[in-house]
């Protein structure tokens, strides 16, 4: 039963996803956010049919720590449901990506015109200074950016890689950076077909005070993320 829920859940998530990429790219990109509200619609009727279909509710907490302009996010990265909950529970999402998802058919045309940022994993202290001055730019502008510093989905429980690049974000960064927590692969694991019923739980943290150095930073994520 659970694995025709899924089902039912996947066929909702990537039908609708492909309907309104194909509407954005075709008319909705020529309105004025069109592409980010399009976003967010596709991403509140996904985090519907998951509890429909999957029995998964969310539970987000502290935000009331969410700032009313721009801010950075160091978000805890467990799973593809992280996307979703960002793009519904923030106002003007800026996401972080590795630039090859820019190859997805369709979707990945319409991720830079939306406002997200690419990042050339491979491309050295360049592509390093580029990703920082659009992360900063756009938290300047108002956008709340999302940035994962673990790099990949990390399962609950293992403790992953952080990257320096967000310590390099944060130096000079004008708007508040704030850590965030999850146990969304508890309910959906990384490349499992199969949802799992029960709450996701999301934590916006207090701002990090500015000025911390790279070990400084890294070393209170860490305490955040896996209780170090």
């Amino acid at each position: 039963m659970q694995h025709l829920r899924s089902f039912a859940f996947n066929a909702v998530l990537w039908g609708a996803g492909a309907v309104l990429s194909l509407w954005c790219l075709l008319i909705g990109r020529h309105f004025k956010d069109g592409i980010l509200r399009t976003a967010k619609l596709w991403a509140n009727l996904s985090l519907w049919a998951l509890r429909l279909f999957c029995g998964i509710t969310l539970e987000a907490r502290g935000m009331e720590w969410l700032p009313s302009g721009g801010c950075v996010i160091a978000a805890q990265h467990q799973s593809a449901l992280d996307i979703l909950l960002w793009i519904s529970l923030l106002p003007r999402p800026a996401f972080v990506f590795k630039k090859e998802l820019r190859r997805i058919p369709v979707f990945g045309i319409l991720l830079e015109p939306s406002g997200m940022i690419p990042v050339d994993r491979g491309g050295g202290r360049k592509a390093l200074r580029r990703m920082v001055e659009q992360t900063q730019a756009a938290a300047a502008t108002g956008r709340q950016v999302v940035i994962f510093p673990e790099g990949t989905r990390v399962a609950p429980g293992v403790k992953g890689e952080l990257r320096h690049g967000i310590a390099a974000v944060a130096q000079g960064l004008a708007a508040p950076l704030l850590p965030a927590t999850t146990d969304t692969g508890l309910r959906w694991g990384r490349q499992a077909f199969n949802k799992q019923p029960g709450p996701v739980h999301v934590t916006l943290h207090p701002p990090l005070e500015p000025g911390l150095n790279r070990e400084a930073l890294l070393a209170r994520l860490g305490q955040l993320y896996y209780g170090e």
